[in-house]
C-alpha cells in the first residue's frame, strides 16, 4: 500500500526548498506581517493574564470583561491606536524570533532530522528555544507597553516607559544587559513548546488535508486548513506558560534586577495557583486563542506561500 504524506510526514515538500537563508527573511516577514493583524488581540490578552494577579478571584476589579467589552475598553481608555500599542517592539520580537526559529528549522530539515521519528517536533522546539531567546529582549519591551494604560484601566505593573528605545535605554542603564534578559526563564519554555507544536502539526495536518483531496494540491486553501488545525494544538499547549511569561516580564524589579513578585517560572506557577487558583492559567484564553489562532493561520500561510514564490522564481532561473 503507498504510504499517504502523513505517514510519510515531510517537513518541507522538495519543490518548495528554499535556502535556511532565505527562510530566515521569509519566516521572519511572514510573521511580522501575521503581528500587524494580531496585535490589537495581544494588547487585550495581556491584560486579561495580568487582571487580578496574585489575588483570589472576586476581590478585585475587573475593567476587562470578554474579548469584545475588553476591546472596547481598550479603545475607550487608550483610544483606537492603543490597540496596536507595543506595535514596533512586537515586530521587532517577530523579526529576530521567527528569523532565528525558520532558519535554524530549515538547516534541520536540510541535515534530515526532520525526516527521522519525532524530527518535526525536536527540530521545532530547539528553534523555537533559540528563537525565543535571541527576541527576549524585545518582547519584555512590548509586553511592558502593553500594559501601560490610564490608571482607573491599569492591570498589573506600570513601566511608564515612552517607546521601544526608550525603554530598552531604561532597563539598560538601571538593570545592565542581564536585565535586558530579565524573564527569558518564562519565555524559551513558552517558544519551545508553541514552535514544536506549531510546526510539526502544520507540516502533518498539512499533509493530512491534502491526502483527503478536499482542495486542489497547490491550493492556499489546503495551507489555510493546516495552519487552523495547527493553532488549536499551540493555545492548548502554550496559554498556562503565555500566561506566566506575561507576568515574568511585566513585575516590578528591586535596584538588583531581582523580581519583587516571582523568583522565576517555577514560583510563578505554584503563587498563580495557590492564590487564584489553576484555571488562572488559562486567563485570557479566548482573546489567546483569538490572537495565536490567527497568528499562527496567518503566519504560516505567509510563509508557506512565500516559499512556493520563492521556489518557483528559483526554478524558472535555471
Amino acid at each position: 500500500m503507498k504510504p499517504t504524506r502523513a505517514q510519510m510526514a515531510p517537513a518541507m515538500d522538495s519543490r518548495e526548498m528554499v535556502s535556511p537563508a532565505v527562510d530566515l527573511v521569509l519566516g521572519a516577514s511572514a510573521c511580522c506581517l501575521a503581528c500587524v493583524f494580531t496585535n490589537p488581540l495581544e494588547v487585550v490578552k495581556t491584560r486579561l493574564q495580568l487582571q487580578g494577579e496574585l489575588q483570589a478571584p472576586g476581590t478585585y476589579p475587573r475593567p476587562y470583561r470578554g474579548f469584545v467589552s475588553s476591546v472596547a475598553a481598550v479603545a475607550r481608555a487608550d483610544g483606537l491606536w492603543g490597540l496596536q500599542k507595543g506595535l514596533a517592539a512586537g515586530l521587532l520580537y517577530q523579526g529576530l524570533m521567527n528569523g532565528v526559529r525558520f532558519y535554524c528549522y530549515s538547516l534541520a530539515c536540510q541535515a534530515g532530522l526532520t525526516q527521522q521519528p519525532g524530527g518535526t517536533v525536536v527540530a521545532g522546539a530547539a528553534a523555537g528555544a533559540l528563537g525565543a531567546f535571541v527576541g527576549s529582549p524585545a518582547y519584555l519591551v512590548k509586553t511592558q507597553l502593553q500594559a501601560q494604560t490610564v490608571a482607573t484601566m491599569a492591570v498589573g505593573h506600570q513601566h511608564q516607559h515612552q517607546g521601544v528605545l526608550s525603554a530598552l535605554e531604561t532597563i539598560w542603564r538601571q538593570q545592565g544587559m542581564l536585565g535586558l534578559w530579565r524573564g527569558v526563564g518564562g519565555a524559551v519554555p513558552r517558544v519551545t513548546v508553541g514552535s514544536a507544536a506549531q510546526l510539526a502539526t502544520f507540516t502533518s495536518a498539512k499533509a493530512w488535508v491534502q491526502d483527503r483531496q478536499w482542495f486542489l494540491e497547490d491550493s492556499w486553501l489546503v495551507t489555510l486548513a493546516g495552519g487552523m488545525i495547527s493553532s488549536i494544538a499551540v493555545v492548548a499547549v502554550m496559554t498556562p506558560l503565555d500566561v506566566v511569561s506575561t507576568r515574568l516580564y511585566n513585575q516590578p524589579v528591586d535596584r538588583a534586577g531581582r523580581g519583587q513578585l516571582y523568583g522565576g517560572l517555577a514560583d510563578c506557577l505554584v503563587k498563580t495557583c495557590q492564590q487564584e487558583g489553576p484555571l488562572a492559567l488559562y486567563k485570557g484564553l479566548g482573546p489567546a486563542y483569538l490572537r495565536l489562532g490567527p497568528h499562527t493561520i496567518l503566519s504560516m500561510f505567509f510563509w508557506d506561500e512565500l516559499r512556493k514564490l520563492v521556489a518557483r522564481a528559483q526554478h524558472q532561473g535555471t
